[in-house]
């Protein structure tokens, strides 16, 4: 459950956004990822969330660094991160259900 509003700055203009940050820890390579991927847009184009969240997709190829600063063992995973901390994260989703049942707190 998400309780008061991230203030936090966003550096470039120094305004507050209350944007949570949706991570998608991925891989190309992997069919898997890719279908994931695909639930994740229906779930925010179905509930009409596309900028609910500041969506960033973090390949394992591209920046293993990211994945291993997050303690990533397994993709995909998403992970929310909202007012600086992590508040939520799901290895491997199931479907379009249990992302939306994951991303319930913030959706409308």
């Amino acid at each position: 459950m998400r309780t008061g509003q991230d203030t936090r700055s966003n550096g470039a203009s120094g305004t507050a956004t209350a944007r949570p940050r949706l991570l998608l820890f991925h891989s190309q390579v992997s069919g898997r990822c890719r279908r994931v991927d695909g639930f994740l847009a229906q779930v925010l184009q179905r509930r009409a969330n596309h900028a609910t969240f500041e969506l960033e997709r973090i390949e394992a190829e591209e920046k293993p660094d990211v994945h291993e600063s997050f303690g990533i063992d397994a993709l995909p995973t998403l992970v929310v991160v909202e007012g600086g901390r992590i508040r939520g994260r799901i290895v491997d989703p199931g479907g379009c259900k249990a992302i939306e049942r994951f991303l319930a707190p913030w959706l409308r």
